[in-house]
């Protein structure tokens, strides 16, 4: 990472105190700073404040659920074209259906993911040059 140029900022939604520190240390350690919301309320809080470069967001947090906070990201001013990339316990089947419709830059099941998988979804979307010069196979 280029030290002249600021760090990429990331709102991480998620209302498991160890998981979101867990996945704060993940990020922090890549180099990116990051905003830890335990629920709805402070996620739209942060998100709106920081405008930040990412949003990790849970879906089943308190106050308001994340489909909501999607929604509401979506039709706001300051929050159309911010990349959510939304990270649950529920199986997308079982996610709000309106999800991709509000426009998500992926989606995965907590269960599922493995060691470095957070690492390598913040990067591939804030940094996408680091993809773009690994060699492809073939």
């Amino acid at each position: 990472m280029n030290p002249e140029q600021p760090k990429k900022r990331i709102v991480l939604v998620e209302d498991d105190p160890a998981l979101a520190e867990i996945y704060k240390t993940r990020l922090e350690l890549q180099g990116y700073t990051c905003f830890v919301a335990y629920n709805g309320i402070i996620a739209l809080y942060f998100i709106q404040k920081e405008l930040p470069d990412l949003v990790l967001l849970d879906l089943m947090i308190p106050d308001i659920s994340g489909g909501e906070v999607l929604g509401i990201i979506r039709r706001s001013s300051w929050g159309k074209t911010i990349p959510v990339y939304v990270i649950s316990n529920l199986n997308e089947a079982q996610a709000p259906p309106e999800l991709r419709a509000l426009g998500i830059a992926g989606y995965s099941v907590k269960a599922n993911m493995v060691n470095d998988d957070l690492d390598k979804i913040a990067n591939n979307i804030l940094r996408p040059q680091a993809k773009a010069t690994a060699p492809t196979p073939g």
